[in-house]
């Protein structure tokens, strides 16, 4: 990422867990943040989640990601288990060189793509030199 940072992650230390009545398990899902000259983009692995239960929210300044999983099967005896059952969440601190009305999102595959594309003040613009 470039050197002024346009989105923060928190510390590990400093992730909240957002109160759930659900009684899963809550997961930080991993994510890749790529810079282009028009936009970010941020991909996030969310395994086992539908379109439907994404949550995608800008408030305050902050880009907040809720997906919930739903149970693969219904209660079963099993063998061998080792997939866990849970909601993603995670929160980004964006800072103000975002185009927030222009956030756009889609989910394919269990990877969320999120589109924050630069304001036009900070995209790199070429100035024409004229010959005098």
């Amino acid at each position: 990422m470039a050197g002024n940072s346009i989105v923060k992650a928190e510390k590990k230390a400093e992730v909240t867990t957002p109160e759930l009545t659900r009684g899963t398990a809550t997961f930080t899902p991993r994510v890749d943040i790529i810079e282009t000259a028009e936009e970010l983009l941020l991909y996030a692995d969310l395994p086992g989640v539908k379109p439907d239960d994404v949550d995608v929210r800008f408030e305050n300044g902050e880009l907040i990601l809720l997906g919930r999983c739903h149970p693969r099967y219904n209660p079963a005896a099993f063998l061998f288990n080792e997939y866990e059952v849970g909601d993603f969440y995670r929160v980004f601190t964006l800072n103000e060189t975002i185009d927030a009305e222009k956030i756009s999102a889609e989910l394919k595959q269990g990877v969320l793509t999120v589109h924050l594309p630069k304001s036009e003040a900070v995209k790199p613009r070429k100035i024409t030199v004229q010959e005098k």
